[in-house]
């Protein structure tokens, strides 16, 4: 099966779905808009992001990083910036991720640009679940394609988790290579 056949089916897999808190039988088929999937992320948090220094290379070596995000709610939900601004052992991280919706797919894509390189990325594409977010896409690394995945779990007023995992294989088998916990600043309402 090919990478792209399998990129395809796993977004297919991935429905729109309740909001964190909303009723369970809430989904797609039933008619749920996830246009505000991300209400809840919207303000400052602090952030402490965990980055495999050497993703893909057998390397087992972490980094930190603490510093904050900023998500602004852009075109009355329907999307979104979460800027994201930390500083580690391994240096300082500044980009942005734009989140857009698409209410005729019910799904989400969401792109990154590091200011590093000043390149915005291919987007991830998927929707909630059970309070959970998954978004697959594909992405070109040191000359070879490769799958994306990112996970959005552990949602909470207060805080929230964001991991992101390559493979090489179609997805058999994921990396690890970015964990970012972030709890709401105590100054935002």
């Amino acid at each position: 099966m090919s990478r792209h056949l399998l990129f395809l089916l796993l977004c297919g897999l991935v429905l729109a779905s309740p909001l964190p808190g909303a009723a369970a039988g809430d989904s797609a088929a039933a008619g749920h808009d996830g246009r505000h999937d991300f209400d809840f992320e919207f303000g400052t948090w602090t952030t402490h992001l965990r980055r495999l220094r050497n993703p893909l290379s057998g390397s087992t070596e972490w980094v930190e990083y603490m510093g904050t995000t900023t998500v602004r709610k852009l075109l009355g939900g329907r999307a979104n910036t979460a800027e994201l601004v930390v500083e580690g052992e391994a240096g300082h991280i500044e980009g942005v991720a734009l989140r857009l919706y698409d209410p005729q797919a019910r799904q989400w894509r969401i792109h990154y640009a590091n200011v590093a390189d000043g390149e915005l990325t291919g987007p991830v594409t998927g929707a909630f679940r059970d309070g959970r977010g998954e978004f697959y896409g594909e992405e070109t690394i040191d000359g070879r394609a490769v799958l994306v995945r990112f996970v959005i779990s552990g949602i909470t007023a207060d805080s929230c988790r964001f991991e992101q995992a390559f493979s090489v294989d179609g997805g058999r088998t994921w990396e690890v290579n970015w964990i970012a916990t972030d709890t709401r600043a105590p100054n935002d309402p």
